[in-house]
């Protein structure tokens, strides 16, 4: 027999939905980046989580809520300002990803380089060895782009386990020794001054590394579209937010002040400090044994994330692709439904942006410089999406909302605005070459950042613009349903009296 609840959907819990939201957001690579400030981190967390967070958490939901048909951000931003910007918000949204990749690339080559290295050494030559480093990048990347071309349906599994083995387990064993060496009153190379909580905001230089903090809390408008499977969401949707936000913010600071603990802060290095935060607790411990344990563990959670990151997206940009914003040969899949080709121009871009190690004067440059023109691109994306919202709320507050964002118009316009200015703010300093590290030529520094960016906000424009009728594939399962003004049209165009009509005479 079939009950109305029988066929409900499967709900989400606020503990499911709590845990999905920690697992889009946390990774332990960026820790080091800001453990160079101290007890001043703590700041920095809770200002991104309130300026930038929770905004985002909440307005996507509201977006998703309301728009429940395919598309995400295309959809959200196209219904406020068009597809020529939704376009744009999607299309970042892979692109970023696409330049992220390195970052974390390099990360996992740094921690296979720590697998067979002393226990007892401070830091690693080869994990410093640029051409190392892009050589195990370019073998993981493509390795990775092989699976994904397969179609193989285990993504989800290599997720769930891979984040378990690679993320969740060590920031918990990072954030137990931190405790133990704090409670047993170990030496502490952080400065505990309670002073030292509000840093130094004269200095812009010294703020591009906590602006990259933004990046740490990007993604959760990923879990939105699970908005609607919960029971009561406007009650319970909330809670789950603020839970994995809170989580998520205890995780950064305490796997941060961690690293802190018994790295000093000049002597930490981007790629390798958490790495060797964790062997000076296992050495200090006599658990030295385990290092490259760790480092396997890591390796792993790096290679569950990319293998899953590499299809996700850009089966994304496929769909809208369909729609006829994309070129055929951008279109095509392969014979098992995969986005072959761009997968295809992802590794290109990858591969190119992995030789830049070539050019900047360390692994650490290459690293912070793709971290940052990763920043400016995603937060183009929610910048839109944060208008987006507060403009959909004002000129259609009539459509159904099974989520709203607390507090009425005030509490959408409040956070809109919060995160919009978060977001500017971060934007304008990930341009700035960071003081605690050697960039080399400033010049090579801001051409990079300020041309990548144009070019890859470029790209879609022109796209766009060029787009043919040709290419709308009208013969896809993945298609698109038009946006609601688009409805509007047709609907207008069909009940408008023609120009000829007696009645218009």
């Amino acid at each position: 027999m079939n009950t109305q609840k029988d066929n409900k959907p499967f709900g989400l819990t606020v503990g499911t939905l709590t845990v999905m939201n920690i697992a889009a957001v946390v990774s332990l690579r960026g820790l080091p980046s800001e453990a160079e400030y101290g007890l001043g981190s703590i700041f920095y967390y809770l200002f991104a989580a309130v300026v930038f967070l929770i905004p985002v958490s909440m307005i996507s939901a509201e977006l998703a809520a309301s728009f429940p048909k395919k598309g995400g951000v295309y959809r959200w931003v196209g219904e406020a300002y068009g597809s020529r910007l939704g376009f744009l918000a999607i299309w970042l949204q892979w692109i970023q990803n696409t330049i992220w990749f390195p970052t974390v690339l390099t990360f996992s080559a740094v921690s296979i380089a720590y697998i067979e290295a002393n226990p007892s050494a401070a830091e690693v030559p080869l994990a410093n060895n640029k051409i190392y480093v892009a050589i195990v990048c370019l073998v993981i990347y493509w390795g990775a782009t092989l699976i994904n071309l397969k179609g193989l349906s285990a993504s989800a599994k290599i997720s769930k386990y891979g984040g378990m083995i690679g993320t969740i387990i060590p920031a918990a064993i990072l954030t137990v020794f931190g405790i133990i060496w704090l409670v047993e009153g170990r030496p502490l190379q952080l400065d505990t001054n309670i002073n030292t909580l509000f840093p130094d905001l004269s200095n812009l230089n010294n703020l591009v590394l906590a602006s990259s903090i933004f990046l740490f809390f990007a993604g959760m408008e990923m879990s939105a579209v699970h908005v609607t499977e919960i029971d009561n969401p406007q009650k319970n949707y909330p809670k789950a937010i603020l839970s994995a936000a809170l989580i998520a913010v205890c995780i950064f600071i305490f796997g941060t002040l961690s690293i802190g603990f018994v790295l000093p802060a000049k002597e930490i290095n981007l790629t390798q400090g958490l790495l060797v935060a964790f062997d000076r607790y296992l050495v200090g411990y006599h658990l030295e044994f385990l290092t490259p344990v760790i480092a396997i563990m890591l390796v792993i959670g790096v290679l569950a994330g990319v293998s899953t990151w590499i299809g996700g997206p850009s089966k994304g940009l496929l769909t809208v692709g369909h729609h006829g914003l994309l070129p055929p040969f951008l279109q095509k899949t392969n014979k098992n439904g995969v986005q072959a080709n761009i997968l295809l121009v992802q590794g290109y871009i990858v591969t190119v942006l992995i030789f830049l190690f070539t050019f900047m004067t360390s692994v650490q440059a290459v690293y912070q410089i793709l971290s940052q023109l990763t920043v400016i691109l995603y937060l183009t994306m929610y910048i839109l999406l944060f208008l987006s919202g507060m403009k959909l709320r004002k000129e259609r507050p009539n459509i159904p909302r099974p989520f709203k964002v607390p507090g009425g118009h005030m509490g959408i316009y409040v956070l809109g605005i919060l995160g919009c200015c978060g977001a500017l703010l971060a934007f304008v300093l990930s341009f700035l070459p960071p003081a605690q590290i050697k960039v080399g030529s400033t010049t090579i520094w801001y051409s990079i950042l300020f041309i990548g960016y144009f070019v890859f906000v470029g790209i879609p424009l022109i796209i766009y613009h060029f787009r043919k009728p040709s290419w709308i594939n009208e013969k896809s399962d993945d298609s698109l349903e038009p946006f609601s003004w688009e409805e509007k049209k047709t609907c207008l165009l069909y009940t408008s009296p023609s120009p000829r009509d007696p009645k218009t005479s």
